[in-house]
């Protein structure tokens, strides 16, 4: 009682102030979803919505489409979509009534070891971390959306997978993104001869806006999976180049470790919130059981009341950011080789131990947070579908090679670039790895284990029935963002486009400082500062692919933050 009377006071105090802001919302279109009665797609690519929306109409599944899109997305968005790189994938079967989770996340080689990154005085290798041939996991792409169409879906992989070898092999037209990436990423992409080959002119100018771009190495690997399912990929000729060319360049990755790889199909975290069914990934996914988790204690906030993006209501979203990733520090890891306290996070008792530790009035220090003890209980350049059909199914898929491009490695003779996921493990306990996420002996190197991950594929159900489907890239900021598409419909009531477009924060422990978009009210900017928040500006965040069901119609946004995105229905 105590606390809904002190959060009264402050309402009452500052109800001038949050009706005196300037309007969010600049453009009135943005209010704005697409509708559609059939089935819907949302991709970070138009080419790819344009491949998903025709499989739907053709007779395909959600599943069928989100395969389709998936293989898509490598030739039309290579900064992201991969066949060398992993992720994760949520699967609604409506028929069923089973919502599942398919992990085809990477996991380091055989011959990994703990401290392969450090060097003669222990201090991490950043360049044999992050962008070498020892920073290649074994890939799960290809594995993990084989595996979803046998289970799910109901066409052959040479007919999902035919549109990507047509985009390859004919090519598409470079879109003003694309141009500018490659740009901007040459002198990388430029060190490797065979990724040089192809995002480049023969005489090294660049590709402009318009102008076509085949690959047709990339379409020969595309058809030997056409051919052989995922076998094409993980044995024979394609294998044996994948794995030659990266130990050729001294790596560690091995044509058995190919052979070896499994995706997983495993239980979902799942968590309620006011009324609604969270349903997400579980670990190595760090982001399904913080979403929970800071959902848990939000939820005794009356956050509605308050106001979207009042500085109330995001001074206490950033602590239940900041005590959430302080647990990711140390509880988080791959659970086949860590035991990963996940109902305890997950618990609502644990959510009010939390929220004592919360004041109302003044911003916690980072270096007074330290994960949780356990109690009686157990990249950035990632890209985001989202797929919802006719029958009730549905797909939530977030996969990445983590940094844009990954190694910028290309295997010789394949067109697939390479990942980087290994630096996604943690090097030496208690450093920050590249996108200042601190790792502990949870996250540590070993042969055959899956890196931590911040990929939050997501669905919110009402009633029983998938309500809403969700995720994005970010890197760490994927989790704050899903978070926030969740609280912005839930509690602040906005359809899918305004809470698409909606101005966003984040906080992630450490570095101690809360990062909001440009558009973020100047006015909230410096109650948050008093109330002892150290607050930076920096660009867009995420890029999330969401569609809401309601009524019967299916209301779909792509985010404007990253070009080429489309939503695309019948």
């Amino acid at each position: 009682m105590l606390r809904y009377l002190l959060f009264s006071l402050l309402c009452i105090c500052s109800f001038i102030h949050l009706f005196s802001q300037e309007p969010i919302y600049a453009v009135e279109s943005i209010h704005h979803p697409q509708i559609a009665e059939n089935g819907m797609v949302a991709t970070q690519h138009y080419e790819a919505s344009k491949v998903g929306n025709a499989i739907l109409k053709a007779g395909g599944n959600a599943i069928d489409a989100a395969v389709a899109i998936g293989f898509s997305l490598a030739v039309v968005l290579p900064r992201a979509g991969n066949l060398g790189g992993g992720g994760f994938m949520l699967v609604h079967d409506g028929d069923r009534k089973k919502t599942t989770a398919i992990n085809y996340r990477e996991i380091a080689p055989g011959k990994a070891s703990k401290d392969m990154y450090l060097d003669k005085k222990g201090m991490v290798d950043n360049k044999k971390f992050n962008s070498s041939y020892h920073s290649i996991g074994v890939p799960g792409t290809v594995a993990g959306l084989c595996y979803a169409l046998e289970q799910y879906g109901t066409m052959s992989i040479d007919q999902v997978i035919a549109p990507a070898i047509t985009l390859a092999r004919e090519g598409f037209p470079i879109s003003h993104d694309l141009a500018s990436l490659l740009e901007r990423y040459q002198e990388r992409l430029s060190s490797c001869s065979e990724t040089k080959k192809i995002f480049y002119k023969a005489d090294g100018s660049f590709y402009k806006a318009g102008e076509i771009l085949k690959q047709a190495d990339l379409a020969w690997s595309l058809e030997q999976i056409a051919k052989q399912g995922a076998k094409g990929f993980y044995e024979g000729e394609l294998a044996r180049r994948i794995s030659n060319d990266i130990q050729s360049n001294g790596g560690i990755l091995s044509t058995s470790d190919l052979k070896e790889y499994k995706s997983e199909e495993v239980d979902l975290v799942k968590g309620t919130y006011r009324g609604y069914d969270i349903y997400s990934m579980p670990p190595p996914s760090s982001g399904g059981v913080h979403i929970i988790q800071m959902l848990n204690i939000l939820e005794e906030y009356p956050l509605g009341f308050l106001g979207h993006n009042s500085a109330e209501t995001i001074h206490l979203m950033t602590e239940a950011m900041r005590l959430a990733y302080a647990d990711r520090s140390e509880h988080l890891g791959d659970p086949n080789y860590w035991d990963v306290p996940i109902k305890w996070i997950c618990s609502k008792k644990y959510a009010a131990e939390l929220r004592k530790k919360i004041s109302t009035f003044n911003a916690n220090s980072s270096d007074d947070i330290k994960p949780g003890k356990v109690k009686d209980y157990e990249s950035e350049e990632t890209t985001h579908f989202s797929v919802v059909d006719k029958h009730g199914n549905a797909v939530s898929n977030t996969y990445t090679l983590n940094f844009s491009f990954g190694t910028g490695l290309v295997a010789k003779g394949t067109g697939i670039l390479l990942n980087n996921e290994m630096g996604d493990f943690s090097a030496k306990p208690g450093s920050a790895n590249a996108f200042g996420l601190i790792g502990g002996d949870a996250n540590a190197v070993e042969p055959g284990k899956r890196p931590l991950s911040s990929m939050t594929p997501t669905m919110v159900f009402k009633d029983d029935k998938p309500f809403l489907i969700t995720g994005s890239p970010g890197g760490s900021r994927i989790i704050t963002t899903v978070l926030q598409i969740i609280l912005n419909v839930i509690d602040h009531d906005m359809n899918i486009a305004e809470a698409t477009h909606a101005p966003r924060i984040h906080h992630q422990w450490y570095p101690d400082i809360l990062y909001t978009e440009k558009v973020l009210n100047a006015d909230t900017k410096r109650l948050l500062a008093a109330k002892g928040h150290i607050i930076k500006t920096r660009a867009a965040m995420g890029s999330t692919q969401t569609l809401m069901i309601k009524d019967n119609l299916i209301f779909g946004s792509s985010d404007p933050r990253r070009p080429d995105a489309s939503t695309m229905g019948y």
